[in-house]
């Protein structure tokens, strides 16, 4: 089976340390690089996992995570939280399943990803 992980991402140098660790734990990753284009797009995917940056040009990642939650067909969607911003990382950790503060490691989130990839 192929699973799919989608990386919502605006530094490019991030962007592609996150899809090759999500590549590494076993997932096809497509990397979205605005919140505008990532809103449009999870109208017509549903991913087994998303890496979500906070701060992003056009809709925010607090916004998208507002719309995934409410969308039925992604509320049991993984989602890994990404920011630089600590305090309002704390304000997230209810509503994801885990927020990760920047800097952040390719092994880490390699493990991360893996442990959350569905089983069978």
């Amino acid at each position: 089976m192929i699973y799919s992980g989608l990386v919502i991402e605006d530094d490019p140098d991030l962007a592609e340390i996150f899809s090759r660790a999500l590549a590494a734990a076993g997932f096809e990753v497509e990397v979205l690089r605005d919140g505008a284009d990532a809103s449009e797009r999870l109208k017509h995917i549903v991913p087994h996992i998303i890496v979500l940056d906070i701060h992003l040009p056009q809709i925010s990642g607090v916004e998208l995570l507002s719309q995934i939650h409410s969308d039925e067909r992604l509320k049991k969607v993984p989602v890994v939280v990404t920011t630089a911003d600590a305090r309002l990382s704390e304000s997230l950790t209810e509503t994801v399943d885990f927020v990760l503060i920047k800097p952040i490691s390719y092994t880490q989130l390699r493990e991360i990803t893996a442990r959350l990839k569905p089983k069978g």
